[in-house]
Protein backbone atom coordinates (compact mmCIF):
# COMPACT_ATOMS: atom_id res chain seq x y z
CA UNK A 1 0.00 0.00 0.00
CA UNK A 2 1.48 3.36 -1.00
CA UNK A 3 2.74 5.68 1.71
CA UNK A 4 2.44 2.98 4.41
CA UNK A 5 4.60 0.20 5.71
CA UNK A 6 1.91 -2.38 4.86
CA UNK A 7 2.41 -4.83 2.02
CA UNK A 8 -0.23 -6.71 0.11
CA UNK A 9 0.64 -10.28 -0.70
CA UNK A 10 -1.08 -12.67 -3.04
CA UNK A 11 -2.66 -15.28 -0.76
CA UNK A 12 -2.67 -17.99 -3.42
CA UNK A 13 1.03 -17.36 -4.18
CA UNK A 14 1.91 -17.41 -0.48
CA UNK A 15 0.01 -20.66 0.07
CA UNK A 16 1.67 -22.13 -3.03
CA UNK A 17 5.11 -21.21 -1.65
CA UNK A 18 4.24 -22.82 1.69
CA UNK A 19 3.13 -25.99 -0.11
CA UNK A 20 6.40 -26.02 -2.04
CA UNK A 21 8.33 -25.68 1.21
CA UNK A 22 6.40 -28.56 2.75
CA UNK A 23 7.36 -30.74 -0.21
CA UNK A 24 10.97 -29.55 -0.63
CA UNK A 25 12.19 -29.73 2.97
CA UNK A 26 11.32 -33.43 3.55
CA UNK A 27 12.98 -34.29 0.22
CA UNK A 28 16.18 -32.50 1.28
CA UNK A 29 16.10 -34.36 4.60
CA UNK A 30 15.65 -37.66 2.77
CA UNK A 31 18.50 -36.72 0.43
CA UNK A 32 20.74 -35.96 3.41
CA UNK A 33 19.80 -39.32 4.99
CA UNK A 34 20.59 -41.12 1.72
CA UNK A 35 23.97 -39.38 1.64
CA UNK A 36 24.69 -40.42 5.22
CA UNK A 37 23.61 -44.01 4.45
CA UNK A 38 25.81 -44.07 1.34
CA UNK A 39 28.71 -42.70 3.40
CA UNK A 40 28.30 -45.53 5.89
CA UNK A 41 28.17 -48.12 3.09
CA UNK A 42 31.32 -46.69 1.50
CA UNK A 43 33.15 -46.71 4.84
CA UNK A 44 32.02 -50.30 5.52
CA UNK A 45 33.24 -51.41 2.09
CA UNK A 46 36.55 -49.67 2.66
CA UNK A 47 36.91 -51.34 6.05
CA UNK A 48 36.03 -54.75 4.56
CA UNK A 49 38.58 -54.20 1.81
CA UNK A 50 41.13 -53.16 4.41
CA UNK A 51 40.41 -56.35 6.39
CA UNK A 52 40.77 -58.46 3.24
CA UNK A 53 44.05 -56.75 2.46
CA UNK A 54 45.22 -57.29 6.04
CA UNK A 55 44.25 -60.97 5.92
CA UNK A 56 46.07 -61.39 2.62
CA UNK A 57 49.15 -59.66 4.00
CA UNK A 58 49.10 -61.90 7.09
CA UNK A 59 48.88 -65.00 4.89
CA UNK A 60 51.83 -63.78 2.86
CA UNK A 61 53.80 -63.07 6.03
CA UNK A 62 53.11 -66.58 7.39
CA UNK A 63 54.18 -68.16 4.12
CA UNK A 64 57.44 -66.22 4.01
CA UNK A 65 58.32 -66.64 7.71
CA UNK A 66 60.97 -69.22 6.83
CA UNK A 67 63.34 -66.75 5.30
CA UNK A 68 64.28 -63.69 7.28
CA UNK A 69 64.79 -61.24 4.43
CA UNK A 70 61.63 -62.34 2.67
CA UNK A 71 59.69 -62.06 5.92
CA UNK A 72 61.00 -58.55 6.44
CA UNK A 73 60.01 -57.57 2.90
CA UNK A 74 56.55 -59.09 3.38
CA UNK A 75 56.03 -57.11 6.60
CA UNK A 76 57.00 -53.91 4.83
CA UNK A 77 54.67 -54.74 1.94
CA UNK A 78 51.77 -55.62 4.22
CA UNK A 79 52.20 -52.36 6.15
CA UNK A 80 52.17 -50.46 2.86
CA UNK A 81 49.03 -52.28 1.72
CA UNK A 82 47.33 -51.62 5.06
CA UNK A 83 48.42 -47.99 4.97
CA UNK A 84 47.15 -47.58 1.42
CA UNK A 85 43.83 -49.18 2.35
CA UNK A 86 43.53 -46.86 5.33
CA UNK A 87 44.42 -43.82 3.22
CA UNK A 88 41.82 -44.79 0.62
CA UNK A 89 39.20 -45.32 3.34
CA UNK A 90 40.07 -41.96 4.90
CA UNK A 91 39.83 -40.22 1.53
CA UNK A 92 36.46 -41.80 0.76
CA UNK A 93 35.18 -40.89 4.22
CA UNK A 94 36.51 -37.32 3.91
CA UNK A 95 34.86 -36.84 0.51
CA UNK A 96 31.56 -38.29 1.70
CA UNK A 97 31.64 -36.09 4.81
CA UNK A 98 32.34 -32.97 2.74
CA UNK A 99 29.48 -33.75 0.40
CA UNK A 100 27.08 -34.49 3.27
CA UNK A 101 28.14 -31.28 5.00
CA UNK A 102 27.55 -29.18 1.89
CA UNK A 103 24.07 -30.67 1.43
CA UNK A 104 23.23 -30.13 5.10
CA UNK A 105 24.52 -26.54 5.05
CA UNK A 106 22.39 -25.83 1.97
CA UNK A 107 19.38 -27.44 3.67
CA UNK A 108 20.03 -25.38 6.80
CA UNK A 109 20.03 -22.17 4.74
CA UNK A 110 16.80 -23.13 3.01
CA UNK A 111 15.16 -23.91 6.35
CA UNK A 112 16.30 -20.58 7.78
CA UNK A 113 14.95 -18.71 4.76
CA UNK A 114 11.65 -20.57 5.04
CA UNK A 115 11.42 -19.80 8.76
CA UNK A 116 12.17 -16.14 8.15
CA UNK A 117 9.50 -16.04 5.44
CA UNK A 118 7.00 -17.62 7.80
CA UNK A 119 7.88 -15.14 10.55
CA UNK A 120 7.47 -12.25 8.12
CA UNK A 121 4.08 -13.58 7.05
CA UNK A 122 2.94 -13.96 10.65
CA UNK A 123 4.14 -10.47 11.49
CA UNK A 124 2.29 -9.09 8.49
CA UNK A 125 -0.88 -10.90 9.48
CA UNK A 126 -0.54 -9.61 13.03
CA UNK A 127 -0.11 -6.06 11.75
CA UNK A 128 -3.09 -6.47 9.47
CA UNK A 129 -5.41 -8.03 12.04
CA UNK A 130 -3.99 -6.67 15.26
CA UNK A 131 -4.05 -8.77 18.38
CA UNK A 132 -7.88 -8.89 18.54
CA UNK A 133 -8.02 -12.44 17.12
CA UNK A 134 -6.05 -13.91 20.02
CA UNK A 135 -3.62 -15.77 17.73
CA UNK A 136 -0.92 -13.17 17.26
CA UNK A 137 2.80 -13.62 17.03
CA UNK A 138 2.94 -12.73 20.75
CA UNK A 139 1.89 -16.29 21.56
CA UNK A 140 4.88 -17.88 19.86
CA UNK A 141 7.38 -17.09 22.60
CA UNK A 142 10.91 -15.78 22.56
CA UNK A 143 12.55 -18.96 21.19
CA UNK A 144 10.42 -19.07 18.03
CA UNK A 145 10.88 -15.36 17.29
CA UNK A 146 14.61 -15.20 17.98
CA UNK A 147 16.92 -14.73 15.05
CA UNK A 148 18.27 -18.07 13.79
CA UNK A 149 21.77 -19.17 14.71
CA UNK A 150 24.33 -18.38 12.00
CA UNK A 151 24.76 -21.20 9.52
CA UNK A 152 28.04 -22.92 8.77
CA UNK A 153 28.11 -21.06 5.48
CA UNK A 154 27.73 -17.71 7.30
CA UNK A 155 30.59 -18.44 9.73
Amino acid sequence: MPLTSNVIIDQARALDLLDQLRVAVPEEVRAAKRINDETERIVERAQEEGERILARAQEQAAFLIEERELTKAAEIKSAAIIGEGQREADEIRRGADEYAQSVLVRLEGECIRALQSIKSGLALLDERHGSDNGHGVEELGAEELAEPEPTHAQL
